[in-house]
């Protein structure tokens, strides 16, 4: 029996753009007026439930409220099954770009998240949970895509400079006319696709780009390996699902923890395998496994990555608070009466994972939503865009013919009160914070709490 998706070797799955499921969003909707009574509790809930039957049956698919927006996108974070700081789900920062539409825009937005979530001016550095959210999916319609698996990603090339990992990647971008400076951390351009046109290439402003030049507390010499890593990891091809809509560009990003840099990015032989580099700089016997010169040279350069994170005012946190601090959600949200699902070969730091207290018990494995997934084409466009099928032309799947005579190009974002057959359609003119009035929502639902 395969595992829940998202779940260790779980089939990825295959986005078809289909009509909205009903009762899914109607579980949805009750769940989102269950837990925020200011929305208008029960009848709200089955008022609103109608509506989004009506405009399913007439369009395929609805339209979320922003507060729906932004509930549902924390709710995702906070089902996540491999992230371990979900403790701080409810201070997500929701981006609605519901409205935006042109690739252009699309990019000028894209820089405007990292630029948000690094932090500006005396704040750069006080890095803060965000989302941004384009337009859903609508059955039958295509859509942008965007290659990339992170916002930011380092080049890969052939010669062993770079990141390993993105060597195709950076073979494919070239191809199109991107060129690197030939270096080890050479910044990999955005790069958009709508339907039948050819791939938008967009470098990122180095404002955008918050870097840390690695150091060491102790040894003077690691500063001359040149390394560095940038502060905001942004994931970018997972597709948001809420309440049976998709959200297929949502990228989101938070903090690092130490690890994935420390022990992974840097570390692994795939990617920039830097362990035996520093070994050796440390003068460690490389020639047997029982001296633990890996494990030695681990510890350093983990090291390395806190203190200069630390150094330089860029929010990072360390593997084991962050383990603590998951089982502090736990206890949370059981006293909310909810489970928490988790995977366990994600949730246990890359390095002491036994001297973690994550390690020491077993979670749910369920497939709670609304939630994120990777989608197949999504990854193999992020690695080897050449080779995946999403460059081809999205299909169009075949649709009633009343929604096929449907005037919008897509639904537009209902306020509270409105009913559905009078929505308008989203216009400039409508949109505030990203997005059209939605009844009593105040900006604080969209920037999240502050207080976890």
């Amino acid at each position: 029996m395969n595992p829940p998706p998202g779940y260790r070797d779980a089939p990825l799955s295959q986005f078809h753009n289909e009509p909205t499921d009903p009762d899914e969003a109607a579980d949805f909707l009750q769940r989102v007026y269950a837990e925020n009574p200011k929305l208008g509790g029960d009848a709200q809930a089955a008022h609103r439930i109608e509506q989004v039957r009506e405009q399913i049956a007439a369009l395929g698919t609805y339209a979320h409220t922003r507060a729906e927006l932004a509930h549902g996108a924390r709710m995702a974070w906070r089902n996540a099954s491999r992230c371990i700081g979900r403790l701080y789900w409810n201070s997500l920062v929701v981006r609605d770009l519901r409205g935006v539409t042109t690739v252009e825009a699309t990019a000028e937005h894209l820089v405007e998240h990292l630029l948000m979530a690094s932090g500006r001016g005396v704040n750069r550095g006080r890095l803060r949970p965000v989302i941004s959210i384009f337009p859903q999916a609508v059955p039958g319609r295509p859509r942008t895509v965007l290659w990339n698996e992170q916002l930011i990603r380092y080049a890969g090339y052939r010669d062993g400079l770079g990141d390993q990992a993105y060597v195709e990647f950076t073979e494919a971008v070239s191809e199109l006319g991107w060129r690197g400076k030939h270096s080890s951390f050479d910044i990999l351009p955005l790069v958009l696709q709508e339907p039948g046109q050819e791939p938008h290439l967009v470098d990122l402003p180095e404002d955008a780009v918050l870097e840390v030049p690695l150091s060491h507390p102790d040894l003077p010499w690691f500063a001359e390996l040149g390394l560095r890593w940038h502060g905001v990891p942004a994931i970018s091809n997972m597709r948001l699902t809420i309440g049976g809509v998709h959200y297929p560009l949502a990228p989101f990003s938070g903090w690092y923890m130490g690890t994935e840099i420390g022990a992974r990015n840097l570390a692994d032989a795939d990617r920039y395998d830097q362990l035996p580099v520093i070994a050796a700089r440390l003068g460690l016997d490389t020639g047997r496994e029982t001296t633990l010169w890996r494990d030695r040279a681990l510890v350093e350069l983990n090291r390395a990555v806190l203190w200069s994170f630390e150094q330089a005012g860029v929010k990072i946190a360390d593997h084991h608070t962050e383990s603590r601090h998951f089982l502090t959600h736990i206890e949370r949200e059981e006293r909310s009466g909810r489970t928490v699902p988790g995977d366990w070969t994600w949730l246990v730091p890359p390095m002491s994972g036994s001297i973690s207290p994550v390690f020491h018990r077993y979670y749910p494995e369920a497939d709670q939503r609304p939630n994120f997934y990777l989608d197949e084409t999504a990854r193999d466009l992020g690695r080897c865009p050449f080779h995946a099928s999403a460059t081809a032309p999205v299909p169009t799947p075949a649709i009633p013919a009343q929604r096929r005579a449907a005037p919008i190009v897509r639904p537009p974002v209902p306020g509270l009160s409105e009913p559905t057959g009078e929505l308008p359609v989203i216009t400039p003119e409508r949109l505030q914070l990203g997005g059209p009035e939605s009844g009593p929502v105040r900006k604080g639902w969209l920037l999240g709490s502050r207080k976890n």
